[in-house]
């Protein structure tokens, strides 16, 4: 028993054969793996091609794409596919200054440092493939690595490789196939009316307006430390601009949007009344900042530090964190029969799909609703 030989297409197009010592090699289950020339010459070497005719068309493509790839262009992406890992990514996260300026940059430092580097440091860009990634996502389930944290850390990956491939670095799509991990958050608790009035009786009177603008008007922890009077755009309007950054402790775009962006949320007027009394009692900074401390903005340690003493006085509910808050703001629209679908975009949400996940389990029964309406009509 013996492997396929390779069958040779014409001159410069490179062979396919399959590996497997299957007594009818062209009938059985296994994969087909091409060899070719790459445009710099060298030999390469791809598999997981179902059929012949999937051997064939990617050859195909692949010397098509030589002939029409001019020599210059071929030494750019040699040069490319010779870098190593990391000499490639700290040049990407160079090129991706949107990124490492604000939040994503400090975390994906770390998951680089932490997961990626010991993996891919030294490993030449066009040696990626599809196996390489299915064999890192082994290796972080083998070491018990947290779901989400395996989630970013592919995601960071896939981001690299993508880039990779589209400027020619890698000859084929590493990522084609690769099932990614599989995360799926925890349940989001949310606190009751009860415990909330609560906390805000017993919180500082800083932490007291923070807390306010996440239940009251769904902001993120970030966006609520940089509560602005100059944000009040109508009585029932405030207007999202900014978040002080966790790391930079700086004012910064808010997260999924450009410099400049905003969002608009509803505000209710008991919000709207205690921003008020706050600016009449403690006045703002000359930016129109509520929130200050002594270095100029409230920042993430003053906002965790009064939240642990918080908590230490008055215990949230288990699992909860000052991100509850947030959750209430999504709870009681969705509850009030609010469409997700604003609910989505007052949260600030990427993707509707990411309100959904996370808030679902807090909708009202639609599917018992829905047979109601219906039964009623039908009875009509």
């Amino acid at each position: 028993m013996a492997a396929l030989v390779p069958v040779k297409l014409a001159r410069g197009m490179g062979s396919f054969l399959k590996n497997c010592s299957c007594v009818k090699p062209t009938r059985c289950s296994h994969s087909y793996t091409i060899r070719y020339r790459d445009s710099a010459g060298k030999q390469r070497e791809e598999t997981g091609y179902p059929t012949q005719d999937a051997a064939k068309d990617r050859l195909t493509a692949i010397y098509n794409d030589k002939r029409n790839t001019p020599i210059s262009v071929a030494e750019v992406r040699a040069q490319l596919g010779r870098m190593s890992f990391k000499e490639y990514a700290e040049d990407w996260r160079t090129r991706r200054r949107d990124i490492v300026e604000y939040a994503t940059g400090p975390a994906h430092e770390t998951y680089l440092r932490a997961h990626l580097y010991p993996e891919f440091s030294s490993r030449k860009m066009e040696t990626f493939a599809p196996m390489t990634l299915e064999r890192f996502i082994a290796t972080m389930e083998r070491n018990d690595v947290q779901l989400g944290t395996q989630r970013n850390a592919y995601g960071l990956l896939h981001a690299i490789l993508t880039d990779a491939f589209r400027k020619g670095a890698i000859a084929a799509d590493p990522t084609l196939g690769v099932i990614p991990p599989k995360y799926i958050p925890d349940r989001a608790v949310v606190p009751a009316k009860g415990y909330i009035k609560e906390a805000a009786g017993k919180a500082d009177f800083q932490l007291a307006m923070h807390m306010r603008m996440m239940y009251g008007c769904g902001l993120r922890n970030g966006e609520a430390r940089a509560v602005n009077i100059n944000n009040i755009v109508a009585d029932d309007v405030y207007r999202v601009t900014e978040q002080i950054h966790h790391y930079t402790y700086r004012p910064a775009p808010l997260k999924h949007r450009e410099v400049g962006e905003f969002r608009e949320v509803p505000l209710p007027r008991s919000v709207k009344e205690a921003i008020e009394r706050f600016v009449e009692r403690h006045g703002v900074s000359e930016d129109g900042y509520l929130l200050r401390g002594p270095t100029g903005y409230f920042t993430y340690s003053m906002e965790s530090r009064r939240a642990r003493n918080l908590f230490k006085k008055v215990p949230p509910p288990e699992g909860m964190t000052l991100y509850g808050f947030r959750h209430f703001f999504a709870s009681n629209c969705l509850s009030h029969g609010i469409p997700i679908t604003d609910v989505a975009e007052w949260m600030g949400h990427r993707n509707i799909q990411i309100t959904y996940r996370t808030y679902r389990h807090l909708m009202p029964g639609s599917i018992t609703a829905a047979a109601k309406i219906l039964d009623h009509d039908l009875a009509a």
